[in-house]
């Protein structure tokens, strides 16, 4: 049975040409399993379609979502007063079953609270969270949690992060014993605020996670661990800037090679290569970030995501929505 995707279409910087694009090409794959409907203003949506050549037969629908949550609306009040939004009436798709999964590239803020108010948190979990992927110096990857949804958090919030990091990574990710990190200034249990200090033992006394102890930031990218812990500040910093390396070091590398003289082909040559380094920190190749701690299968994509980062994002919250997270987290905080 096909896995049903609800997708924001009015959602991201592209909107809702990208994302139509993105639906499409997601429909296409060889081993594409979907069915998908878009949600936004029927007549936007459709003039983005007639864009293209959609066969008769593709298990595509348009759900009519006249309101629009604009990057710039303050999400409170845009959950509230824009009840016919695409992503009001996607969530609620979701809620009701009618979609197995939702994908939104749009306001991250308003995503995350009308995910809270429309399929509400799993008991027991005080903070959902967003996780990130970060590659690492072995051509994998170690999940970082929080990166944005919780700038202010106690040493509980951590502990409970820690414990959603473990089971992500072992049902999804399909790591059998994953190691857990605390990301601090030091590597000495005594180092840091008060808030990692306390956190500290919470993680060292917990018998359900491989903890390691604290993670410098100089280790981040040797895969440390396969679940790195944070509060959403720094987590967020620490993806803001590893999502600049791929500019920064593209740039850098241009100046220097037009500074040593190098001939167009020796300068395409070392793009070629450099781009292949960049790749793990290109968030299309995921397409997105899932919110964990929600009843439901959520991914939220980049503000500024292309066909690409559409496609891919569809497919990645797909296959979480078959993965059946959910219930092992109710499970696991049926006791909080």
């Amino acid at each position: 049975m096909p896995t049903h995707v609800a997708v924001d279409a009015m959602g991201g910087d592209h909107a809702p040409d990208a994302v139509v694009e993105g639906a499409l090409r997601a429909l296409q794959r060889p081993e594409s399993d979907l069915q998908l409907t878009l949600y936004g203003p029927e007549d936007r949506v459709q003039a983005a379609l007639q864009a293209h050549d959609v066969p008769a037969n593709v298990p595509l629908a348009v759900h009519h979502a006249p309101d629009v949550i604009a990057m710039e609306d303050a999400p409170a009040s845009a959950v509230k007063t824009k009840r016919q939004s695409s992503v009001h009436l996607g969530l609620q798709a979701h809620r009701t079953g009618q979609a197995d999964a939702f994908i939104s590239a749009g306001n991250t803020g308003a995503v995350m609270a009308a995910s809270m108010f429309i399929l509400g948190r799993i008991s027991g979990l005080e903070r959902p969270s967003i996780v990130s992927f970060f590659p690492t110096l072995q051509g994998d990857f170690s999940i970082v949690i929080d990166v944005g949804t919780n700038v202010d958090c106690k040493p509980a919030h951590l502990h409970q992060f820690a414990r959603m990091g473990t089971i992500y990574a072992r049902h999804v990710m399909q790591i059998d014993e994953p190691s857990v990190g605390l990301i601090n200034i030091g590597e000495e249990p005594g180092k840091g605020n008060e808030q990692v200090k306390v956190a500290y033992p919470l993680l060292d006394g917990d018998d359900a996670l491989n903890f390691i102890g604290n993670v410098e930031g100089g280790d981040l990218l040797h895969h440390a661990a396969d679940v790195l812990i944070c509060d959403g500040f720094m987590g967020n910093v620490l993806l803001k800037f590893g999502e600049s390396m791929t500019t920064v070091l593209s740039t850098m590398t241009k100046q220097e090679m037009q500074r040593q003289g190098l001939s167009n082909e020796e300068q395409q040559l070392v793009a070629g290569v450099l781009g292949n380094v960049q790749k793990g920190f290109d968030h299309e190749n995921r397409g997105g970030a899932p919110l964990i701690g929600v009843n439901g299968s959520v991914f939220i994509g980049h503000g500024r995501s292309s066909a690409r980062a559409v496609e891919q994002g569809i497919h990645s919250v797909a296959d979480l929505a078959t993965r059946n997270l959910v219930p092992v987290l109710e499970d696991a905080f049926a006791a909080e």
